[in-house]
This record gives C-alpha cells, sequence and structure tokens, in this order.
C-alpha cells in the first residue's frame, strides 16, 4: 500500500522548503503532516500519540530556526517524527524501526538535523546548554533549543540543568511541553504546579495583556525592554506563585501558550529568538492530537501496533490455541498474589507501570505500590529507605534504565546489604527501540557488585519462583531478577510458588561430549537447538544455570569434570557476562575445556523485530546449533562468538 504526502507536505524535502510557505499555509503543512503520520503508523507500526502532539510545534521551529545551524534536541525521541519527516527522511519514512531502517528516535549518525540521540528522557537541556555555552565560546551565533515533556521535567537531571543553565549565561530556549503524560499519566507535585499555571485565570489574564505590551514597545530601546521584563516579573511574583520555581532558577519564563495555535507558535519563537539568554516556554498540548481515539486514550495509544486508521480497530494476532503471557504480566499477577500472602511487600516504579505491569497492584492496592516518575535514583534509594524498615520492595526498572541508578545499586543498597528485589523488565535485546533500550549490560554490571544475587528465569514458573524466593524472610541480600520483553512458553503459567535455592542451578539433561549452559530465556533456544541437534546425531547436555552471582560451582565442576566441550548462551553483552563468569571459574580451577560464549557481542546493536536480532547476534536456535556443529569438529580452546 502506497502512501502519499499531502501536496504542500510533499513538496518539503528539508526545511528551506518549508519557509517557503507563507504563515497561512503552515495550518494547511501541519494537518497534512498529522495525516500522514497517522497513514504511516496505523500501518507500519511504531510510536504514535506523542508525535501527534507536537505537529504544530516541529513545524513552528523549523520554520523559525535556521536549522540545522541552529539545534534542536527532542527530549525523548517519542515525539520526533514530525521533525523526521520535515527534515529529509519523509519518503524513507516507512522503514521507521524496521530492521536496516530509519530509527525511532533521533540520532546523530542518521541526519545532521539529529543533533543528540535522545532514547532516553530528560537529557535534553543538559545537551542544548552544553551546545549554547560551546557556541558562545567559539563566537558562533547558532541558537540552541531543548524540548521537554512534563513527564521528563520531572528527573533530577532535568533540574540539574536547569540549575546550571540560569546561571551560564548562554543563549538557551526551553521547551516545556506540558500534556499532563508520558507513557502513562505523570504524578508528582510538579503535574500538580503545572496544572497551577495553566488554569490559574488571574495570572493568564494579566499575562495576555503584558505579552501585547510587550509586542508593543519599541525593543530596540533598552528602556523600554527592561521596563517590560520588570512589568512581566511583577506580575509573575504577584499572581502566579508557581512560575516562581523557573524564574528562580533565574530562566525567562513564557507562557502557557496553546501549543496547537500554529500562528501563536510561529509568533512567540520569533520573539523568542531574539531574546538573549536562558528562557522557558511552557506550551500546553494534547498527547495524540488529531486522533480522537489516542486523545481519549492516550497510555493505550502511544504505540498501539498496526490498526485500522478509520475504525480505530487495533490489530492483534488470531489466537486458536491459549498463548503465552508476556513476562511483564506474570509479575504484575504474581506479586498480587505474593503481597497478598506477605503484608510487608511493596512495588516502586519510575514512570512504568504499564510496561512493567505493577499497575496491576497500583490499582487493587495503592497505598503499596507507587509510580515515582522518571526517577530510576531515586526509586532505588526509596526503595531501599523502605528495605530499611521491613519492607519487602519490589523495584521495577527497565534494564536499561537501571544504568541511570547505578550508583545508588551500590551505595545506597548493596554496601548496606539492604534486601531490594531488583525486577529488571526489557533485558536483553528489546527489539525497535534499538540500541537505546536493548538490555545489554546488567548481568555485567550487577555481577561483579559484592552483596548481589543475580538471577534469570528460562520461564514463567521459574519466575514466579525467583519472586517468592527473594521476599522469603530467610534472603537478607539485595536480589536481582531479569527477564525480556515479549512472551515467554509457558500458556498454563500460575504455577504454585516454590523456593529456589540461592545459587543453585538445574541439569535439564545429560549428554555426550559436549554441555550446553544457559542462563535465563535464552535457555529455550537452546532446548530447540538441542532437538534439531538429536536428529544428526549430537546430544548436547543442558544446564540452566538459574544464577550468575553466586554461580553454581558444583554444578560448573560436573560440567568440565564430564564434558570436554561448553557452549554458554546469554541475552546479555560477551564482555563480563554469564560467559565471562564461566570463563572464570574455568580458569581458576585449571580446567581444559573448548568454551564457546554466545551473547549480544562487543558492539551496539541496530533495531529490528528481536527474532531478527537474536538471528544476527548467533544465539537464536539456529545459533546455537551452529556452534554445536562447529565445536564438534574442533580442538580444544577457548573462543567468543556473538554474530560479530
Amino acid at each position: 500500500m502506497e502512501i502519499r504526502p499531502g501536496h504542500l507536505l510533499q513538496s518539503i524535502n528539508h526545511p528551506d522548503d518549508l519557509k517557503k510557505l507563507g504563515r497561512e499555509q503552515l495550518q494547511l503543512v501541519c494537518d497534512e503532516l498529522r495525516q500522514y503520520i497517522i497513514d504511516i503508523v496505523s500501518v507500519h507500526g511504531g510510536h504514535f500519540a506523542a508525535s501527534l502532539g507536537v505537529v504544530e510545534l516541529s513545524v513552528a521551529l523549523h520554520y523559525v530556526y535556521n536549522t540545522p545551524y541552529d539545534q534542536l534536541v527532542w527530549d525523548v525521541g517519542h515525539q520526533a517524527y514530525g521533525h523526521k519527516i520535515l527534515t529529509g527522511r519523509r519518503d524513507n519514512f516507512v522503514t521507521n524501526r524496521k530492521y536496516k531502517g530509519l530509527s525511532g528516535f533521533p540520532k546523530r549518525s542518521e541526519s545532521i538535523y539529529d543533533t543528540f540521540g535522545v532514547g532516553h528522557s530528560s537529557t535534553s537541556i543538559s545537551a542544548a546548554l552544553g551546545m549554547a555555552m560551546a557556541a558562545k565560546y567559539k563566537g558562533e551565533h547558532r541558537k540552541s533549543v531543548a524540548v521537554i515533556g512534563d513527564g521528563s521535567m520531572t528527573a533530577g537531571m532535568a533540574f540539574e540543568a536547569m540549575n546550571h543553565a540560569g546561571v551560564a549565561d548562554s543563549d538557551l530556549l526551553i521547551i516545556l511541553n506540558d500534556n499532563c503524560m508520558s507513557i502513562d499519566p505523570n504524578v508528582g507535585a510538579l503535574k500538580e504546579y503545572l496544572t497551577d499555571i495553566t488554569t490559574s485565570p488571574t495570572y493568564n489574564r494579566l499575562r495576555d495583556e503584558v505579552w501585547n505590551l510587550m509586542g508593543k514597545l519599541p525593543v530596540g530601546k533598552n528602556f523600554s525592554r527592561d521596563m517590560a521584563s520588570k512589568l512581566e516579573a511583577g506580575m509573575k511574583g504577584m499572581v502566579s506563585k508557581s512560575s516562581n520555581l523557573f524564574e528562580s532558577l533565574k530562566l525567562r519564563y513564557f507562557g502557557p501558550i496553546d501549543g496547537h495555535n500554529i500562528t501563536k507558535l510561529v509568533d512567540t519563537l520569533k520573539d523568542l529568538r531574539e531574546m538573549p539568554g536562558p528562557k522557558l516556554l511552557h506550551i500546553v498540548t494534547v498527547k495524540g492530537k488529531g486522533y480522537a481515539l489516542a486523545e481519549k486514550d492516550q497510555t493505550k495509544w502511544h504505540a498501539p501496533g498496526l490498526f485500522d486508521k478509520v475504525t480505530g480497530e487495533i490489530y492483534k494476532k488470531k489466537i486458536e490455541t491459549p498463548q503465552p503471557p508476556k513476562y511483564q504480566d506474570v509479575f504484575g499477577q504474581s506479586i498480587i498474589e505474593l503481597a497478598e500472602q506477605n503484608s510487608s511487600i511493596m512495588g516502586v516504579t519510575p514512570a512504568m507501570p504499564s510496561g512493567s505491569s505493577l499497575k496491576f497492584m497500583m490499582e487493587k492496592m495503592p497505598h503499596r505500590a507507587f509510580d515515582v516518575g522518571i526517577c530510576e535514583q531515586h526509586a532505588v534509594t526509596l526503595s531501599a529507605g523502605l528495605a530499611t524498615q521491613g519492607m519487602r520492595v519490589f523495584c521495577n526498572i527497565y534494564s536499561s534504565f537501571m544504568q541511570r541508578a547505578y550508583d545508588q545499586v551500590v551505595h545506597d543498597v548493596a554496601i548496606q546489604k539492604l534486601p531490594v528485589i531488583f525486577c529488571l523488565d526489557r533485558a536483553g535485546l528489546v527489539g525497535e527501540d534499538g540500541p537505546t533500550h536493548h538490555g545489554c549490560y546488567d548481568i555485567a554490571y550487577m555481577r561483579c557488585i559484592p552483596n548481589l544475587v543475580v538471577s534469570a528465569p528460562m520461564n514463567e514458573q521459574e519466575l514466579r519462583n525467583l519472586m517468592y524466593t527473594a521476599q522469603l524472610e530467610s534472603n537478607q541480600s539485595p536480589f536481582v531478577i531479569r527477564y525480556p520483553r515479549g512472551e515467554g512458553v509457558m500458556p498454563e503459567w500460575r504455577t504454585p510458588f516454590e523456593a529456589v535455592t540461592i545459587g543453585k542451578g538445574r541439569r535439564l539433561k545429560t549428554g555426550k561430549e559436549i554441555a550446553i549452559l544457559s542462563f535465563g530465556h535464552p535457555g529455550n533456544f537452546a532446548t530447540a537447538a538441542i532437538r534439531e541437534l538429536r536428529t544428526q546425531g549430537i546430544d548436547p547436555a543442558h544446564y540452566d544455570m538459574r544464577f550468575v552471582k553466586p554461580i553454581d560451582e558444583a554444578l560448573l565442576h560436573e560440567v568440565f569434570s564430564q564434558y570436554s566441550k561448553v557452549v554458554t548462551v546469554e541475552d546479555g553483552t560477551v564482555v563480563g557476562g554469564f560467559g565471562s563468569a564461566v570463563l572464570e571459574f574455568m580458569n581458576e580451577h585449571g580446567y581444559k575445556a573448548s568454551l564457546r560464549i554466545l551473547g549480544i557481542p562487543d558492539r551496539l546493536v541496530e533495531h529490528g523485530t528481536p527474532k531478527e536480532l537474536h538471528r544476527e547476534c548467533a544465539y537464536d536456535a539456529q545459533g546455537i546449533a551452529d556452534a554445536v556443529r562447529d565445536m564438534m569438529k574442533e580442538t580444544v580452546k577457548v573462543s567468543v562468538s556473538a554474530g560479530i
């Protein structure tokens, strides 16, 4: 199905083409751009509601600013589809998030208009401030603009950056895109604070009067500009206590204004472009704007998959037999079961209650499960504080987001040996979100920390049992449970809880000459590989190790005393991960064996479906079978294979 852009949009190959249009044509460009995003995403998939909400802003920014000389930083990249389409990637946008196609996020290697890679939130102000400071140092007159959502603004890093920006005396514009949403509805005092600004009738009336007055003053005269500035500041101080937060950080605050009024946006941005120094423009938008269903249920339409744009029907796979659940849903339902048995259990997540499925507990036990906003560091140390009081806290954070709270894991949890339970969702290769979201590194960065237990379930039953074990009173260590995005393997997954001996793996089958050691979900790939290999006369043993710290040394002694060839399989980096732990054991105990490590290679893996990426990295069933066949032909040696 060929998707054609509107007649104005098809003439825009870069922002210079946009600038040739008259102001009266901009609303039509916005309408065509919004429709083009709807058409593309409905057929090819991707993030949806966020980009619809900033269509007018995307057009206005590229119309007013001299991009790419003036530099735009989008926070986060969910909202940058319009930006990409306007900057030379319109005709290739059908490849968005597809294997070997465009990235779903701004990416420096993809376009000169993508000034900063932004897959994670709350980085834009720091990055744009760095650009502004560099421009000032080099004597350049380029402008720097950070577009940050109110959800991203909840993170401490955003406040750290604003605190510096106010005194850095650099030409920086922060645009606060306020829609009361990140992926789930925003939480916390900042949401109430922004609501107060946008709903104060006295403040808004006086603000409009001041802006009108400023527009009539001869801005070329310093006295007039100073007078307007003082009038504006005095009005804010008297009428809106809320605005004092930004003003107290020495950021000139403007707004709030309607983020869907293209004429107002263009006029405002032109004024602010000529105004030096750090400033913040507050715009109010609707996530999903222009598609009624997305406006009504913004969480559902954040990334809905393929859908019928006319009826709004979201296409789902036809299911004829019972299907395995998603690991996240097993977590979400199992923590409720455990919490019903153990009154000390609590749940914490940083802004991902839907993605992690902690939403189920939040709905059923709102006093025991908490969304703390996009604040991974706070989530970890909050959990540590609760643990000092005897609470058993399941802190659920995506693997790639846990990287942002590493110091807190070390300093606030591990050193104090507080039994916080870290459930790391989206471990391994997550698919279309690409390298900013792949959970490649947690095995390596967690197993080097003293006092931690680091585990991974092979299936849903094992996930339940590890969760049960972690919350037992007998466990007094911080406990990591990592599991992948997507479905498991057990349609009948709600099994009785059973305690697992910490540090003990499982022998799944014996074999001849060669053994496969797996960690986590890729053990299912190994099982499939073994079925194929046995038809070819090769009979590997299979061990599900369960724990990488403490690793089951008794089981490893068994393996290396019985098998001369060993393959390790993991969905983590081959550098410093599970395979490295096995290699360290082998070296320490003087075993001589041929060892091959399969996993994520020591390079950035781009986006694609999980199946495509597992194949590329050669640790899917085919890759494991190929490695075993290859090893059966080899003499004893150590090698690392990771689809390089």
